[in-house]
C-alpha cells in the first residue's frame, strides 16, 4: 500500500458516518450516569439530606454491574416497528427522559424511599441503554475501526458529564430543581433523534427462545475458544488494567496526604487528568487503525505501567506542583490509551450473533477491578505507605502484560489479526 493510499484509508476510517454515530451513542450513554453521580447528590445535599444517606444512595448504580443478567432479552426480542437494536434504544431513551425529569417532582425529605426507587429505575434504564448501544456499535464498526470508534464513544461519554456537572448546577442557581432536571433530561432527545435517523444493522442470527438467548452466548464463547483459552481471556480482561485502577482509586486522598491544598487539587490535578485522558483515548484510537489492536495493547500497556511509577516518584519527592501536573497528565494519558485498547479488544472478542449479552458480560468483568480496588487499597496503603503501594500497583500490572503473549501476539500483523477476528 502506497503512502497516499494509506492516508486515504486512515481518513476513510476516521471521517465517516459511523464516527458521527459513535459521538451520539457516547453522549446518550454518559448523560444518565453523570446525572446520578453529580446532579442528584448536589440536589440532595442542597435539600438538607445527610452525607450518610447520600453515600448509601450510590448503591443504586448496581444495575451497571449486573446488566448482563437481562442482556439476553435484548438479543432475543425485537420491539415493534424499529427492529432489534433501535427498538430497545428508543424504549430505554424515552424511559430515561421521563424518569430523569420526574425525579424532583416529589418532596425529597418526605419521599426519599420513592425517589431512591425512581433513581434506581434511571440506573436500570441507563444500564439497559448501554447494553444495546454497545451491541449496536459493535455491529456497525468493522474490526479496523473498533479502536477509534470506541475511543470516540468514550470521549463523548465523558464530555456528557459537563451537562449535569456544570450546566445544570449553574442553572440551579437561577431556576427551581424541576426546571433544572427537565432541561437536563431534554438532552436525551439527542439520543432519540439518533435512534430515529440511523439504520438497523443486519442481524445474522437471532436466538429462537429466551433459554437459547441466555445459554448460547456462553456456550459459543467457550466452544469457540475452549475452556482454557476462554478462561485466559476473562483473566486478561480482569488483569490488564488492575494495577492502573488500583493506582488511581485513592488519588485525591493521596494528593491531600502529600500536602496539596484542595484548590491546587481542583485546579491542577483534575484538569491535568481530563484532557490527557481525552487526548489519549482519541490518539489511541487513531494509532490502533495503523498498529492494530494487538500491538496497541502492548504499547499502551507499557505506558500504563510507566505512568504508575510516576506516582511513586511523586510520593518520594513530595508536594511539587509541576511534578503533580506532569505525573497526573502522563497517568491519565495512559488511562485513555489503555481504556481505548481494552474496549476494542472486548468488542473484537464478541460474536456478532450475541453482541448484547457477551459485550455486557465482558465489560462487567472489566469493571470488577474498580470495585475491588476501592475496597482494598485503603488497607494496603495503611500497611505499606504510598510509595511502596505504587510499586505494588506496578507489579500487579505485570500479569496482564504477560497474558498478551497468548491473547494478542505482537508478531501477528494487523491484517492477519483482522482476518482471524
Amino acid at each position: 500500500m502506497t503512502a497516499s493510499e494509506s492516508r486515504s484509508s486512515l481518513q476513510q476510517a476516521i471521517f465517516n458516518r459511523r464516527t458521527l454515530i459513535c459521538i451520539f451513542t457516547g453522549f446518550s450513554s454518559g448523560l444518565p450516569l453523570y446525572i446520578l453521580a453529580q446532579l442528584v447528590p448536589a440536589w440532595m445535599r442542597t435539600e438538607g439530606i445527610g452525607l450518610k444517606e447520600i453515600g448509601l444512595f450510590t448503591l443504586i448504580n448496581l444495575p451497571y454491574t449486573w446488566k448482563f443478567l437481562w442482556a439476553p432479552l435484548m438479543d432475543r426480542f425485537s420491539l415493534p416497528f424499529l427492529g432489534l437494536r433501535r427498538g430497545w434504544m428508543l424504549l430505554t431513551q424515552i424511559m430515561l427522559l421521563l424518569s430523569i425529569a420526574a425525579l424532583p417532582w416529589l418532596d425529597l425529605n418526605n419521599n426519599l424511599l420513592i425517589i431512591t426507587w425512581l433513581a434506581a429505575a434511571v440506573a436500570f434504564f441507563s444500564a439497559s441503554q448501554d447494553v444495546v448501544l454497545d451491541a449496536y456499535r459493535r455491529e456497525i464498526l468493522p474490526d479496523t475501526e473498533l479502536g477509534f470508534g470506541n475511543s470516540i464513544h468514550i470521549n463523548a461519554y465523558r464530555i456528557a458529564g459537563l451537562i449535569p456537572g456544570s450546566l445544570s448546577l449553574i442553572l440551579a442557581d437561577h431556576f427551581d430543581w424541576q426546571t433544572v432536571f427537565a432541561v437536563t433530561a431534554a438532552f436525551m432527545l439527542l439520543g432519540i433523534a439518533l435512534t430515529l435517523c440511523i439504520d438497523e444493522p443486519e442481524h445474522r442470527y437471532t436466538p429462537h427462545t429466551l433459554r437459547s438467548a441466555v445459554t448460547e452466548p456462553f456456550q459459543e464463547f467457550f466452544n469457540r475458544n475452549g475452556v482454557r483459552q476462554a478462561t485466559l481471556i476473562l483473566a486478561f480482561i480482569f488483569l490488564y488494567k488492575l494495577g492502573d485502577n488500583m493506582a488511581t482509586a485513592l488519588s485525591t486522598p493521596f494528593y491531600i496526604d502529600l500536602g496539596f491544598s484542595l484548590s491546587e487539587i481542583g485546579i491542577i490535578a483534575k484538569n491535568a487528568a481530563l484532557w490527557p485522558m481525552v487526548f489519549g483515548s482519541i490518539a489511541g484510537g487513531i494509532i490502533m487503525i495503523r498498529l492494530g489492536i494487538n500491538r496497541s495493547l502492548w504499547v499502551f500497556g507499557v505506558v500504563q505501567m510507566l505512568s504508575i511509577l510516576g506516582f511513586a516518584l511523586l510520593a518520594h519527592v513530595g508536594a511539587n506542583l509541576w511534578l503533580l501536573g506532569l505525573v497526573i497528565g502522563f497517568e491519565y494519558l495512559g488511562v485513555g490509551l489503555g481504556t481505548a485498547a481494552m474496549v476494542a479488544f472486548i468488542a473484537r472478542t464478541t460474536d456478532h450473533r450475541y453482541t448484547a449479552t457477551q459485550f455486557a458480560l465482558f465489560t462487567a468483568v472489566a469493571a470488577l477491578p474498580r470495585s475491588l480496588a476501592n475496597a482494598a487499597t485503603g488497607y494496603i496503603v495503611e500497611a505499606t505507605g504510598w510509595e511502596t503501594f505504587f510499586y505494588l500497583c506496578t507489579l500487579l500490572a505485570v500479569p496482564g502484560m504477560l497474558l498478551l503473549v497468548v491473547m494478542a501476539p505482537w508478531q501477528e500483523a494487523p491484517q492477519a489479526e483482522e482476518a482471524r477476528a
